[in-house]
């Protein structure tokens, strides 16, 4: 493991010594030669760097390597190679060192060990992962939002009027979202009720995308069902611009490598009038959602194996809508919506590793967040923030046993105005924890944790204990399971209407059986999720599932509801069987049950489908340099209320829902800059999908999407050349 460790950080160092030793200026001696073998094979794809520098190159397929340095004296020239021991070779630079031949000895063969992967997706662009963060981006009807393309993956549920991701039985709140190890307040853009909004998470952030659907490490809390784990990128390859219009607007981006540091800089606008200007939308928006924003980012690397990261970014964004009343009694009236959000970021991190037996990690956030709301004439202000501070330790003992322990901060406040009246709360939460990674053989692997956590609002502690195992079985498969507790605090909106219950709590049982070979995937999973202490609201109020900024509690409440979630899910990829080709198919099934909320008694949730289907194909046709995705999604009718007293509560479902997506992407040049085109068509078939239905004179009147079938298109613009992988 510390080896393999050490091999990822040599090879991300090395994407970006060629650029450097274009870039470097004065006194600059060039090292060159080749890689072998012991039988005089070249090593390709060696990473070879002079010893406690960053300078350095990667071999090419005849071991060949070459670059500049600006050290001078006695050096060590260092080999490092996945399949091969490291190999060392002193040298004196005093001008150019050529002819260098360095001779690499074979590493020992031994099977894969296993890797635990219950109830966890990995997506990064190192090593055997379920998805790669290119697939993420060129998901058909994903439109470049992260959230969207994890959502065809098993656990998840099609929304189309509620904004978040609801995993496995899980409501919106109960996912958590996090970026470089720390929570990612706000993830996504405030809309009206009604209208789903997009995450602010772009397509090329990060680096790599780990998304749990449940049994997630002791690293996390505050989360009932599952986390989604962004990493965002290191050092960039090289200088470059990149730019792009499309039908929603324009942005602008790029990046100045220097020697050990790079500089970012990003800036967009976007305004959906010429979006919905042909586009035959299901909501009347009187002020078209529009807004920019932009962002500056720092990277340094004080040594080869630490990295600093530093990013600022705002945003503000801005939309009127006119919704239906929520009020009883004016159902057929509707209101105007009108909302303007202006959201601030800002996060520091610091990671080192230290003579491969430590890797130290400390980081802070700072999030504040304002929403301005005018209902009719009712004003409203909505505010928060969020600081964040993180600190770990991870102790490599040997090559089968690593142990993390760390602590975490957390201090946020939510402010709440309607025109004069005000209301505001203030959580601290203190956190410590530790996690091992054991394997004791090739065969078998253990990852045992526990997290605790300490409510200042609620004066409560709590204690969560985790567990996960895998046992290999053949050559390509692998069997795991994982179980774990989690809690999570209320909703804000009962602590900002003076109610105080406690901490909400779930138990995750996980078993999936995983099999790769030669580029397939098969995965199955089966798990049973069990709710207890959810919130309950006690009053006499009539249960009214539509809600407006702030929906009312019809309080008193308590602690007294439960609920449970089960079910079995496939994921199948194959990239082999045709060429060019690649595709995957989800599948999810899901038995789940609460009472909660103002629920009036134990039923399923009116945001969950039983059954899930997601089917997503990519083509690429090398002659036309053309990629050709689709994505099909479809899930069962959802339960919805039907206030008629003779009607079982939540006992009415919605049709099938159905969305077909085609996009296509073209990879071409315009005099020096490489360019990508694109176009697509989100639910091709202009299915009228409903979500739900709300009441007027007994009449059922559908809850629909702000679109039924959406086109767009849109160039990007790069002087860096695309790879076909990043169609």
């Amino acid at each position: 493991m510390k080896q393999a460790l050490r091999n990822k950080l040599i090879t991300l160092k090395a994407l970006g010594f060629v650029v450097l030793s274009v870039t470097a200026t004065n006194a600059q001696s060039v090292i060159s030669g080749r890689v072998v073998d012991q039988k005089n094979v070249p090593v390709r794809n060696a990473s070879i760097y002079l010893d406690n520098t960053i300078d350095g190159a990667t071999s090419d397929s005849t071991g060949a390597f070459s670059f500049t340095t600006e050290e001078k004296g006695a050096q060590t020239l260092v080999a490092s190679e996945v399949g091969h021991e490291n190999a060392g070779l002193p040298i004196t630079v005093n001008g150019d060192v050529k002819d260098i031949v360095l001779k690499m000895k074979e590493a020992p063969k031994k099977l894969d060990e296993v890797v635990v992967t219950a109830g966890s997706f990995e997506a990064s662009d190192k090593g055997k992962t379920v998805l790669s963060s290119l697939d993420i981006v060129t998901t058909a009807g994903s439109q470049a939002d992260v959230v969207k393309a994890i959502q065809t993956l098993p656990g998840t549920q099609q929304q189309g009027t509620q904004t978040g991701l609801f995993v496995r039985g899980g409501d919106a709140s109960e996912a958590a979202f996090v970026v470089d190890g720390l929570i990612a307040q706000n993830a996504f853009f405030s809309t009206a009720p009604g209208v789903a909004a997009r995450s602010r998470f772009g397509p090329f952030q990060f680096k790599g995308v780990a998304f749990s659907s449940g049994g997630y490490s002791a690293r996390y809390g505050q989360a009932l069902s599952s986390v989604l784990e962004l990493n965002s990128n290191d050092m960039p390859d090289k200088s470059t611009i990149n730019t792009g219009i499309n039908m929603a607007g324009v942005y602008f981006s790029g990046a100045k490598l220097l020697k050990n540091t790079s500089l970012e800089g990003s800036a967009y606008y976007n305004n959906l009038s010429p979006f919905y200007g042909i586009a035959k939308t299901n909501m009347d928006f009187y002020d078209v959602p529009k807004g920019g924003g932009g962002s500056a980012r720092y990277v340094h690397k004080p040594n080869k194996d630490g990295i600093i990261k530093a990013l600022v970014n705002y945003t503000t964004f801005s939309s009127g809508t006119r919704v239906p009343n929520p009020a009883q009694g004016k159902e057929t009236e509707t209101l105007d919506f009108g909302v303007k959000n202006q959201y601030g970021y800002g996060i520091v991190s610091y990671r080192q590793m230290l003579k491969e037996k430590w890797n130290l990690y400390v980081a802070g956030s700072y999030t504040k967040n304002q929403d301005d709301i005018k209902a009719n004439t009712l004003n409203i202000l909505n505010k928060d923030d969020r600081a964040q501070f993180r600190a770990e330790a991870k102790r490599y003992v040997n090559s089968r046993l690593s142990i993390l322990a760390g602590t975490e901060v957390q201090n946020f406040t939510y402010h709440q105005a309607f025109d004069t009246f005000k209301t505001e709360f203030t959580e601290t939460q203190v956190a410590g924890y530790a996690e091992a990674d054991w394997t004791p053989i090739y065969w078998l692997a253990f990852k045992p944790g526990v997290r605790y956590e300490h409510s200042g609002l609620l004066e409560q502690n709590s204690v969560s204990p985790r567990l996960a195992l895998a046992i290999k079985a053949g050559k390509n498969g692998q069997f795991s399971v994982a179980s774990g507790i989690f809690y999570q605090i209320a909703d804000p909106q009962y602590f900002l209407q003076d109610y105080k219950p406690g901490l909400q709590r779930s138990i995750h049982y996980i078993a999936n059986y995983q099999l790769m070979k030669n580029d397939r995937i098969l995965r199955i999973e089966g798990y049973y999720k069990d709710y207890d202490q959810l919130v309950r609201e006690l009053g006499n109020m009539p249960f009214n599932p539509a809600a407006l900024a702030q929906r009312t509690i019809a309080g008193p409440v308590s602690n007294t509801g439960d609920g449970y979630a089960t079910g079995a899910e496939l994921f199948w990829r194959d990239k082999k069987s045709i060429k060019n080709a690649d595709y995957w198919i989800s599948y999810s099934y899901i038995d789940t049950r609460r009472i909660y909320r103002n629920y009036l008694e134990e039923v399923q949730p009116d945001f969950i489908a039983t059954h899930n289907l997601n089917i997503v194909t990519k083509y690429f046709i090398p002659k036309w340099q053309t990629q050709i995705n689709t994505t099909y999604s479809y899930s069962s009718g959802r339960p919805y209320f039907n206030p008629d007293p003779e009607v079982a509560f939540m006992s009415g479902r919605t049709p099938e829902y159905h969305n077909l997506s085609i996009a296509i992407n073209y990879l071409t040049s315009i005099k020096k800059w490489f360019t990508v085109i694109y176009g697509g068509v989100d639910n091709v078939t202009n299915a009228k999908n409903v979500f739900g239905y709300r009441y007027s004179g007994g009449q059922a009147i559908p809850t629909r999407p702000a679109l039924y079938r959406s086109v767009f298109v849109g160039v990007n613009f790069s002087l860096t050349e695309f790879d076909k992988d990043e169609l």
